[in-house]
């Protein structure tokens, strides 16, 4: 995905944690600013600057009815947070952005909905490193922005240590495994997508080295039913470990294929055969 900007999700990311880092750059203030005693005036300005980097100066109107975050007020785990993505009028919405506000790498994840996609929900897991609003952005099929907003406490998640060596958390990396629940004839089919990757922020120490463990986490993913996609999701840091990610399609009677890569070059494919499917 190529922002506005002319910068890729990665080089976003990696702009924001260099101005955390240097204090230097345009969301050096926002990254200076950040904390759990914050204003709402100064996080609603800090989310200015992310949109409009982001964005670009495309309008982004707020909605209660297109798109709605589920997560937990407080996070037990700030290294797993689960969000719900909820979009009751499915058949408008094109794509869906993440964007966790004071991640080190706020744009956490970007879904582009194909044909065969029925994005009423999308769940996933992701890290949240301070007390911070989280954004979803919708874009729907007329090309219009939407936005809805929630706030979670949580701190740490993105420096987080796996509880493992780097190589034990990287066995078996790209290994993928996918639930299917009870289908109806006419229905879609709701699935669950779990890939064995160890998504390194690049701000975890490794415990035995002592030194910080080079980011490596999944950055383009994509889901076909038979010959038609469901979702393209390109990613970054702020997807927690070991990603799982709860969707649902519009079942042809093909296998589904998954497609994974990551930022060090790694590719990874799977197929599945949901209930029905014939090969």
């Amino acid at each position: 995905m190529t922002l506005r900007t002319g910068k890729t999700l990665s080089s976003l990311a990696l702009g924001v944690v260099l101005a955390t880092t240097a204090l230097s750059g345009p969301l050096a203030l926002s990254a200076r600013a950040a904390g759990a005693s914050d204003t709402d005036q100064e996080r609603a300005a800090r989310w200015q600057e992310i949109a409009k980097s982001i964005f670009g100066d495309r309008q982004i109107a707020p909605t209660d009815s297109l798109v709605k975050i589920e997560a937990p007020a407080r996070a037990l785990d700030a290294a797993l947070v689960p969000i719900t993505l909820t979009m009751p009028q499915a058949g408008q919405i094109k794509a869906v952005s993440l964007i966790i506000d004071d991640n080190p790498a706020p744009y956490a994840a970007k879904f582009e909905f194909g044909p065969a996609a029925d994005p009423a929900e999308l769940k996933l897991r992701v890290r949240v490193n301070n007390y911070t609003d989280m954004h979803a952005v919708v874009e729907t099929q007329d090309g219009k922005l939407y936005e809805a907003k929630q706030f979670v406490k949580a701190s740490g998640g993105c420096s987080a240590p796996m509880g493992m060596s780097d190589e034990e958390a990287m066995k078996g990396m790209g290994d993928m495994r996918m639930k299917f629940a009870d289908t109806q004839p006419g229905k879609p089919v709701e699935a669950t997508l779990m890939i064995r990757h160890p998504n390194f922020s690049g701000m975890q120490m490794n415990q035995v080295t002592r030194d910080y463990t080079p980011a490596r986490y999944i950055d383009k993913l994509t889901v076909s039913a038979g010959d038609q996609k469901v979702f393209t999701m390109t990613g970054d840091i702020s997807i927690a470990s070991n990603p799982v990610i709860n969707f649902a399609f519009k079942p042809d009677g093909k296998p589904i294929q998954v497609a994974a890569s990551d930022n060090q070059g790694g590719h990874w494919q799977h197929s599945f055969n949901p209930p029905g499917a014939t090969n």
